[in-house]
């Protein structure tokens, strides 16, 4: 577990966060998302960075040396936490720790949480959240967009830009999410439209 913290000073924008997950080697998917996400002040990727693992098959755009180089290369910070498909070996490549079994940070008064999914459950992860008072709760690997708000915690997966696996053909896209002063959109990575949830 990291912990970040900066202070907020007075006058600034709100914070704009862009959220990741399930890339799976796709630079594409993550040019994509990047472009999408426009000015923001930090990245979170919610695992499976670099490898597709032995379920799917390379996508076009299937370049995970390359992806690691993009991330390693981010003027923004980027933060990651580490998924079922993330190795030792991924992390040879990149600059970012791959925190494991999750994330915490607070980042200008925002405390944020974000965890694959594959360890513990959402449920898990959402009382997690609650005890240590987090604002923002990101999890991946459903590869499913969606957002949940109760009490003062927003959860929200960004979905994945590289293997959509919803079963509601209306969120069955290539997705990724930004959270900006309290508002989240999601973005169809392929239409590069705001996805209503």
């Amino acid at each position: 577990m990291a912990i970040a913290a900066c202070s907020e000073t007075e006058g600034e924008a709100p914070m704009k966060i862009g959220i990741i997950a399930d890339t799976h080697g796709n630079l594409a998917g993550w040019r994509r998302a990047v472009e999408l996400f426009g000015d923001v002040d930090l990245i979170v990727h919610c695992g499976d960075v670099l490898y597709h693992g032995p379920k799917f098959d390379p996508v076009e755009g299937y370049a995970p040396r390359d992806l690691a180089a993009a991330i390693n290369a981010m003027p923004v910070p980027v933060l990651i936490a580490r998924g079922n498909g993330d190795s030792d070996v991924d992390q040879l490549v990149l600059d970012v720790p791959l925190q494991s079994p999750y994330l915490f940070a607070q980042v200008e008064g925002l405390r944020i949480l974000a965890g694959h999914g594959h360890i513990q459950s959402a449920e898990e992860l959402v009382t997690l959240a609650r005890k240590w008072r987090v604002d923002l709760l990101l999890t991946g690997h459903s590869h499913v967009p969606m957002v949940a708000r109760q009490d003062g915690l927003t959860h929200l997966n960004p979905g994945t830009v590289t293997y959509p696996l919803a079963a509601d053909e209306r969120l069955h896209r290539r997705t990724c999410a930004v959270f900006e002063d309290g508002d989240v959109r999601h973005y169809d990575i392929d239409e590069g439209t705001a996805l209503e949830l």
